[in-house]
């Protein structure tokens, strides 16, 4: 079974966002390698923040047709789909280590997908949530 590397939802944002300066060439990197490898997983909760990041909340926004495009693009990769019981697991990890809910909501889809890494800015790098160790890609 090859390494696959689960992507959070900052890292995906910055990677689109020109506006972003070194985060921006640092995320665009990452997913090169990732998109090379095949080895990217995004989950559903991921997609739909991409989304609505990208269209609206960064600032100068891509066009709701641009980001329509990109969300299609991303859908070749492997994709965990949040489920009735991905939301109770997550349940389950916020209390356990005192997440968000959306944030549990991340680490549960990466230990779902048994990512080899969770690649994120929000949660604490080098922190093992079950059997994935989280990444910050910005660190320098």
């Amino acid at each position: 079974m090859s390494a696959s590397y689960f992507v959070d939802t900052n890292v995906l944002v910055y990677a689109h966002d020109r506006d972003s300066g070194r985060k921006h060439r640092q995320a665009t990197k990452l997913l090169e390698e990732l998109w090379r490898d095949r080895s990217g997983v995004l989950s559903t909760q991921v997609l739909q923040e991409f989304y609505v990041n990208i269209s609206r909340r960064v600032e100068r926004p891509l066009s709701r047709t641009k980001a329509s495009r990109l969300l299609n693009v991303y859908l070749s990769w492997a994709v965990i789909v949040n489920d009735g019981t991905s939301i109770l697991e997550a349940l389950d990890l916020e209390r356990r280590y005192r997440l968000s809910f959306w944030d549990a909501l991340i680490v549960q889809a990466a230990n779902r997908a048994a990512a080899s890494a969770l690649y994120s800015e929000d949660l604490s790098h080098g922190q093992l949530y079950g059997a994935v160790p989280v990444i910050n890609p910005f660190l320098d």
